[in-house]
């Protein structure tokens, strides 16, 4: 009896020491949430308007957050298939993160608010017949995405002077 006794008080102790590995601190072998919270949900999407003539390549970027939590700001990553010129004036809230990459932050983005814009008009090196585009979200604060799909897009554009809408 005594042995089965023993087995018995062992086994709450496993228990625990396997919920603290496999959950993490903070959480219970039922996983109920720690006392400081988890990180907020937000649905970061972009949408917007790509066009391309000569050596230059335009981008109007719209980028919205459908909740359900505001967020302080978000970073939104343009990546382009052509490097860019070397010395050109960048939107403020946006630098240079190489050759081919530009990285703008978003501010804050309240909740079905009003989206938040971003206009780039880039030099390209050369005069390439197209470029592709591709637009992504970095940053957000944290927050969770379950629907990454509105804030990752990859748009083609030609060298005519059509916009294309992504």
């Amino acid at each position: 009896m005594r042995v089965m006794r023993g087995a018995v008080l062992k086994v709450p102790a496993v228990a625990a020491m396997v919920a603290a590995v496999v959950c993490g601190p903070g959480l219970s072998a039922v996983a109920e949430p720690a006392s400081r919270g988890f990180a907020p949900e937000a649905d970061v999407s972009h949408h917007g308007r790509v066009s391309l003539g000569e050596e230059r390549i335009r981008v109007q970027l719209h980028t919205g957050n459908r909740g359900p939590s505001p967020l302080a700001d978000a970073t939104v990553r343009l990546r382009f298939s052509v490097p860019l010129a070397a010395g050109q004036r960048l939107p403020e809230g946006c630098l240079r993160g190489g050759s081919r990459t530009v990285l703008c932050g978003t501010g804050p983005l309240r909740v079905a608010g009003e989206a938040r814009r971003t206009t780039l008009g880039l030099r390209l090196v050369g005069r390439p017949a197209e470029v592709v585009v591709r637009v992504d979200t970095v940053w957000n604060g944290g927050a969770s995405d379950r629907n990454r799909r509105n804030d990752t897009h990859e748009v083609l554009a030609l060298s005519t002077g059509d916009t294309y809408v992504f």
